[in-house]
Formats: C-alpha cells, structure tokens, sequence
C-alpha cells in the first residue's frame, strides 16, 4: 500500500470525513431532506396563514378606523348644528321675552291708569257729591233762617222739601 494511504487511514480527519459523508447517505435515503421540505412546507403555511390573518385584522381595523372617523365627524356637525340651534333658540326666546315684558309693562301701565282714572272720577264723584250734601246743607240752613225770620209760607216749605229731595 502506497504510503500515502497509509497516512490517510491514520488520519483522524479522514475518518470525520467518511462517517460524514456516510451519515448523509443514509440520511439521503431515508427520505430526511423530504421530511425537512415537509416541515419547512408546513411551517410556511402556518406563517402564511398567520399573515393572512394579520393583514385581514388590519383590513378589517382600518375600516373600523374609517367608520369611526365619519361617526366622529357625523358627531361633531350634529354637535354643531344642536350648538347652533341652541343659539338662535336662545335668541328667539330672548326676543320674545322682551316682547312679552314691553306687553306686560305696557298693559299694566294702561292698568294704572285706568285705576288712577277710575280713582280721579271717584274722587271727582266723591267731591261733587260731598259739595252737592254742602250746599244743600247750607242752602237749607239759610233757607230755614230766612223761614225762621219770616212767616212760612207753605209753598216754600214744600218747595225746599222737593229741593232736599233731589239733592239726595
């Protein structure tokens, strides 16, 4: 034998080499590259499957996204229009409120007055009536001293009878 392959066989590495290429032999054989493709496969799949899934939960919460973003919107121009509507409401019934006290002062301002002018026409009554009893008092007392001096005569005692009479 060569002396050559007498150092190999003594070689250590040579051996590593061998039993190495053996082991993939038998490995090749028994069907483990098809088995690891197999297990590659199947892990792909799962992977793939996972990004299905998180691109369809994407998909899915940017719509969510969107319909909250029109909602928010709807909202707030609802908010708008009842802020707006609160307003002139608010205006409205600021308006008629003034127009119901310039009602209600002008109406109790006529009130008064007819008061004070019911109260001038009975004071007025109260004064002719009180002047009218006055003179009649007065006319009956001069009357009666003019009768009292004089003879009576009894057309003026029913004269100042008929007299008294109506001034009652």
């Amino acid at each position: 034998m060569p002396p050559f392959l007498v150092e190999l066989f003594q070689d250590a590495h040579f051996w590593v080499g061998v039993a190495f290429a053996i082991l993939v032999l038998v490995l090749l054989r028994a069907g483990v590259p098809g088995l690891l493709a197999k297990a590659l496969d199947s892990r792909a799949g799962a992977v793939q499957a996972q990004l299905d899934e998180a691109t369809r939960l994407r998909n899915e919460a940017q719509a969510l996204l969107a319909d909250i973003k029109v909602q928010r919107e709807t909202s707030e121009t609802q908010a708008a229009e009842m802020l707006a509507n609160a307003a002139e409401e608010a205006k409205r019934l600021e308006a008629e409120a003034k127009v119901n006290l310039a009602d209600q002062i002008r109406r109790r301002g006529e009130l008064a007055e007819r008061k004070i002018a019911s109260a001038e026409a009975q004071a007025a009554a109260d004064v002719k009536a009180a002047a009218a009893e006055f003179a009649a008092q007065l006319a009956e007392q001069v009357l009666a001293s003019r009768i009292a001096t004089a003879k009576t005569d009894p057309l003026i005692d029913r004269g100042v009878d008929q007299l008294a009479a109506k001034l009652q």
